[in-house]
């Protein structure tokens, strides 16, 4: 050590090189699960926080979490998703950053407040997860907490939108993935159950997929549960 204090050029290029390697480390990783988990661990590094946490949306339903680094983090969530009031909630709704300096002062959710700080949490920073240049689309939320009152400052603020852009990307690439990944593995299943009727009820192609697909119709199954079936039981659902 130098003892030399670093300028903002080398903490900038420090920066950079850390986002480089959690970029990386984000698309390299398996699924949406561990892209998470890179997240909140990399907040952990980068920000002025103790704890942190993510919350994302899933289709046609309230928002789920999906990681965090201390149970206090699920507490804090579990208050405003079973409520539908908070930061959390506002900037999933209005894709807004939520700011709080101190929950023991801050008087925008009172009742909420009071729990957290409880909890002892007392700065909180909740960064929407977005998508889409125009019409932009909420995949979730990146919540940064503290026990130190005022805890995030400008640079942090800063950091944690950097830190959400790259965690918005990388969560709607390994989403496309797996959705992608799930749809080739239901029309695998599907040919193989198509190949089963056609062997067994000597029918063409055409007439093997009519066959699965009235059955997925007549017994509101998913098409790909249906062939899942035939395969395991050499059965069509009653």
């Amino acid at each position: 050590m130098t003892g030399v204090p670093l300028t903002e050029q080398d903490l900038a290029a420090t920066s950079a090189d850390a986002f480089a390697r959690l970029a990386i480390e984000m698309h390299d990783a398996p699924g949406v699960e561990e892209t998470i988990d890179a997240v909140v661990q990399f907040a952990l590094q980068a920000l002025n926080c103790s704890y942190a946490g993510v919350a994302l949306y899933t289709r046609g339903s309230q928002p789920e979490v999906a990681a965090t680094t201390d149970p206090v983090v699920d507490d804090v969530y579990s208050l405003q998703i079973n409520s539908q009031n908070g930061p959390l909630v506002t900037a999933l709704r209005d894709r807004a950053t939520v700011l709080i300096r101190d929950t023991l002062t801050d008087d925008r959710w009172p009742e909420w407040a009071e729990k957290v700080a409880a909890l002892g949490v007392r700065s909180v920073l909740d960064v929407p997860l977005t998508t889409g240049d125009g019409n932009r689309s909420t995949v979730g939320v990146l919540g940064l907490y503290s026990p130190i009152p005022d805890a995030f400052g400008e640079d942090d603020e800063a950091i944690a939108h950097i830190l959400a852009r790259h965690a918005s990307v990388a969560v709607a690439a390994a989403r496309h993935e797996e959705t992608m990944a799930q749809a080739v593995d239901a029309r695998k299943l599907v040919g193989q159950a198509m190949g089963i009727l056609m062997e067994r009820f000597d029918v063409d192609g055409d007439r093997a997929f009519a066959i699965l697909k009235r059955y997925s119709q007549d017994t509101n199954t998913k098409l790909r549960d249906v062939a899942q079936q035939l395969i395991d039981t050499r059965k069509l659902p009653h």
